[in-house]
């Protein structure tokens, strides 16, 4: 039989096999081929079945790849403390179309500053054990793919919560008083009303450069907290980050900007969900708290390869109902707050200081604990799929200019096996050579397999 002898029925049998959506294939035990997934991936390419453009592993891992459609109920009017007065900034990524956290610095009488990080309200229409709860909570987060996005919620609750859509927007704000060292005097939890500005990470970062307020005093607050993070133990990793993204025309690999208002955004979060923690341990409040055990060595160096061994010393996060040490981020408890639209445990944190704030009964830590083992389990999946989904088309961009040499370093060695980490595509491949870690080498990539997501690797200089 040729391939284009296929018949529909032996098309499906293929394309289930292919999707994860079952173990054996007929169609593979007659033409004497194995029947894994790959196999049945190789065929329907080799077919023109599936195009390259296509990837199964969100499929294969049961994640969800339809947006949700249930109806999002309408802001109820409650009493908010009104913050509007405040100018707040939603900052992110050009493009972004979930702008869930916003920041602002209010001067303090005392000489002191008020950092506030304003979270879209999502559990004010989000209610625990909602349908809405129960989708969000089957997926465990949003689905970011190279090709498309599939949120946790629906698109709906994203336009009526979101910061910085509307003149104003209702918010769970978190509060933190610091001194001028960067520390923290006070916490504190309210429901706001507030009035956000979007802005891209360049925008933001021009305005810093030009000394514009609140963005001087927001760096400040964020370098001072993160010295003091390192002062108990936080662990600083940075390996190159790439945006990958695809179409049926092709694959681009773009290299992340790193502008240093990223860092800033990033950790004035950090800040807000120590604040959210302390605030519920301080109310006895059980939360999905993030735990992480202490690195099993020590890493020094800022070399790539360095960088890399460091992460690999790290234990992972776990979630639990009680408050834990998080030592990677040097942290005596932590719990994620910020992204509740697109993380269904960042919505349990929201749901339970909403019922603590307005005299309802939050869940009780085993309810928690429950939430937290379906969650993660969900979201894993995801997040697996995200990977071997940007992994499948950075393949096919590399595939794409087969002639081409990549500049790498070696960033591990056991034995006669190197890896070696090409930084403009944050890719790792392994190889054979005698080059020491930590040194440049050229490397061309050929013979790209896409159903075995798979690349040799040869060392030219």
């Amino acid at each position: 039989m040729t391939l284009p002898d296929l018949t529909p029925a032996q098309r499906t049998d293929l394309e289930l096999l292919a999707r994860g959506k079952q173990d054996k294939s007929r169609t593979l035990r007659d033409l004497k081929l194995p029947e894994t997934p790959q196999a049945a991936h190789t065929l329907l390419l080799r077919a023109g079945l599936w195009t390259e453009a296509r990837t199964p592993y969100a499929d294969r891992l049961g994640a969800a790849l339809s947006a949700l459609t249930l109806e999002v109920p309408p802001f109820v009017p409650a009493e908010r403390l009104d913050l509007t007065q405040l100018d707040a900034y939603a900052i992110d990524d050009e493009g972004n179309r979930d702008p869930d956290d916003a920041v602002v610095a209010e001067a303090l009488p005392d000489g002191g500053t008020r950092l506030w990080v304003h979270v879209a309200d999502v559990a004010a229409l989000v209610a625990p054990d909602s349908e809405l709860d129960l989708e969000a909570r089957a997926r465990g987060a949003t689905l970011y793919l190279p090709d498309r996005t599939v949120g946790m919620l629906p698109d709906a609750l994203v336009e009526q919560a979101g910061l910085g859509l509307h003149p104003t927007t209702p918010a769970l704000s978190i509060s933190l008083d610091l001194d001028a060292d960067g520390n923290a005097d006070a916490v504190d939890v309210h429901l706001t009303t507030v009035r956000v500005s979007r802005l891209t990470y360049d925008q933001a970062q021009a305005a810093l450069d030009a000394g514009q307020e609140p963005f001087v005093t927001l760096a400040r607050l964020a370098a001072q907290s993160r010295a003091l993070r390192e002062s108990e133990g936080a662990l600083s990793i940075d390996l190159p980050e790439v945006r990958v993204k695809a179409s049926e025309e092709g694959a681009q690999v773009t290299p992340l900007p790193k502008p240093p208002m990223r860092a800033v955004v990033q950790e004035c979060m950090t800040l807000a969900g120590w604040a959210a923690a302390i605030y519920a341990d301080d109310h006895d409040l059980p939360l999905p708290f993030a735990t992480q055990d202490a690195p099993h060595r020590e890493v020094r160096g800022e070399t790539l390869n360095a960088q890399w061994a460091r992460r690999k010393t790290l234990a992972r996060t776990r979630f639990q109902p009680a408050p834990g040490p998080h030592a990677g981020m040097g942290l005596d408890l932590y719990a994620q707050a910020t992204s509740p639209m697109r993380r269904y445990l960042d919505l349990v944190v929201h749901q339970q200081l909403r019922a603590h704030l307005t005299g309802g009964s939050p869940l009780s830590g085993k309810e928690v604990a429950a939430r937290v083992a379906q969650a993660q389990m969900n979201a894993d999946a995801t997040r697996t799929a995200e990977r071997l989904s940007r992994k499948h088309h950075t393949l096919r961009f590399i595939a794409a200019q087969p002639e081409r040499v990549w500049p790498a370093v070696v960033v591990e060695r056991r034995g006669p096996q190197a890896t070696l980490l090409i930084p403009e595509l944050a890719f790792d491949v392994a190889v054979s050579t005698a080059t020491p870690a930590g040194q440049e080498v050229q490397v061309q990539l050929t013979d790209v397999n896409l159903p075995d997501l798979s690349v040799r690797a040869r060392v030219t200089g």
